[in-house]
Order: structure tokens, then C-alpha cells, then sequence
């Protein structure tokens, strides 16, 4: 029985340890996601260390009175946990971070140009560089759009696109405007894109299939998958970038 059902969140330090160890396969389930889209110098078990920090942040603050899941709250949490360990440890290159911004900004100068949606062999012409290279940069920077709006409060609708989407917290365009607002500007830019790249984003984030689910399911090696999934999320950036040209934070 879950002893947060239907009473404030005061627990005793058997039934909390007990909670620990229900949700201690989430911990290692969402620490193995993360680390499958960092370096190899990021080691899994530094991730799951900390992500027991954030469940047991989760199990100490849970208010039932909020009408969220404790799974789900828990998830937000543990994520966030290990997002802030990453932060602070700057793993990402700074010539990943580089890149991120210069494809992001060549997409959108070409969208600006060519009034559509410009294809890879372009941005990759934009960027002077050969369509292999490209997508070496789009397989270098994936570990990039952990953006830090995966630690943000959880919602009940599978993984939060516009968490990928934004950057900072500060800088989230739903505090500027209608979060509705935001959604249809968003489904504006997905609807010019090729449609590959609207099936990966549709089965990643509301099916919430994982990359090799979704390579088995469009025909593709998990790889390139992986490439268009970041590549999407490149555009969404510099769509909202020129519909919210404001002052924004360095992506994370």
C-alpha cells in the first residue's frame, strides 16, 4: 500500500526505505537513458548515485495534494538530479556546444532565405562542410539536447517537448506567454518538416518509444535515428529563436 494514499506526506523511516527500494529500478532505468546519450567518460554509476539524492528529495517532499503520481514526481526529480550533476560537471565540449549554435543558426538563415524548411544537404552547404560531416555533428551534439528543461516540474502527458526545446528556465517562452500559444507555434514548425523527422519526434516523445524501437519501426539504424531526432529539435530551436528573438541561455 502506497502510505502516501490519502494523508499528508509523513512517513515513518521503515515505510521510506521501503519506498527507496520500489523505486530504485526508475533510478537505474532513467540514470541508463541519460548515460546512453553521454561520453564514455561519464560513468553510470556517478549518475545513479545521484539520482538516489533526487528519489529520496522526491520522497521526503511529496504532497499527494498536488494530483501528481509519486512515480512522477519522482522521475522529475531523479532526472533533475542528475541533470544538475551534469551541469555542474560541464561535460559537454565547448566545441559541441559551439557546433549546436552554428546549426541551429544556419537552419535558421536558410529558413529565413528559402521561406521552408531547407534539407540537410543544405545546412550542410550553409555550414561549408560535407553532408558526412554534418551528421558527425548532429551525432556529436545529441548528448546536448538533454536541455535543462528535463528537470522541470512533470506533467501526465508522456516526455515534455517543449523541455527540449527552450533553454533555461529563465528564458522559457511559456512564462512570456500562453503556454497554448507556445504549442501552436511549435506544431507550425513540425508540420514543415520533413516527414521523417515528424515520425521520430511523434514516437519519441508522445509514444515514448526508445530510439532503437523507433530505427526497428522506420527502417533506419538507431544511429540515424538518433541524428534526425536532434537534427528536429535543431529546427524547433530556430523556429522559436526567430519567432522569440530574445535574450536567451546557452543551450544545455
Amino acid at each position: 500500500m502506497n502510505p502516501y494514499q490519502g494523508q499528508a506526506a509523513v512517513i515513518n523511516a521503515e515505510e521510506r526505505e521501503q519506498l527507496i527500494l520500489q523505486q530504485m529500478p526508475q533510478v537505474r532505468l532513467i540514470a541508463r537513458r541519460i548515460h546512453d546519450r553521454l561520453p564514455e567518460t561519464v560513468c553510470l554509476e556517478d549518475l545513479v548515485s545521484t539520482g538516489v539524492v533526487g528519489l529520496i528529495s522526491a520522497i521526503d517532499r511529496y504532497d499527494p495534494s498536488h494530483g501528481v503520481k509519486l512515480k512522477t514526481y519522482a522521475e522529475y526529480k531523479i532526472r533533475g538530479a542528475i541533470l544538475d550533476s551534469l551541469r555542474g560537471l560541464d561535460w559537454a565540449p565547448r566545441q559541441q556546444r559551439h557546433r549546436s549554435k552554428q546549426i541551429e543558426g544556419a537552419i535558421a538563415r536558410l529558413e529565413q532565405v528559402l521561406q521552408r524548411c531547407p534539407g540537410e544537404e543544405e545546412i550542410a552547404c550553409e555550414l561549408n562542410i560535407t553532408l558526412s560531416e554534418y551528421h558527425n555533428w548532429l551525432t556529436e551534439i545529441r548528448g546536448l539536447n538533454l536541455g535543462s528543461l528535463e528537470s522541470h516540474p512533470p506533467e501526465e502527458d508522456g516526455r515534455e517537448l517543449l523541455r527540449f526545446v527552450a533553454d533555461s528556465e529563465d528564458d522559457w517562452p511559456s512564462i512570456l506567454l500562453e503556454r497554448s500559444e507556445l504549442r501552436r507555434i511549435l506544431a507550425q514548425a513540425i508540420a514543415r518538416m520533413p516527414a521523417i523527422e515528424r515520425t521520430v519526434l511523434a514516437l519519441y516523445f508522445q509514444e515514448e518509444l526508445t530510439l532503437r524501437e523507433i530505427a526497428t519501426m522506420v527502417r533506419l539504424h538507431e544511429s540515424r535515428v538518433s541524428q534526425l531526432k536532434t537534427q528536429a529539435i535543431a529546427r524547433l530551436r530556430a523556429f522559436l529563436q526567430r519567432k522569440w528573438p530574445m535574450g536567451r541561455g546557452a543551450a544545455v
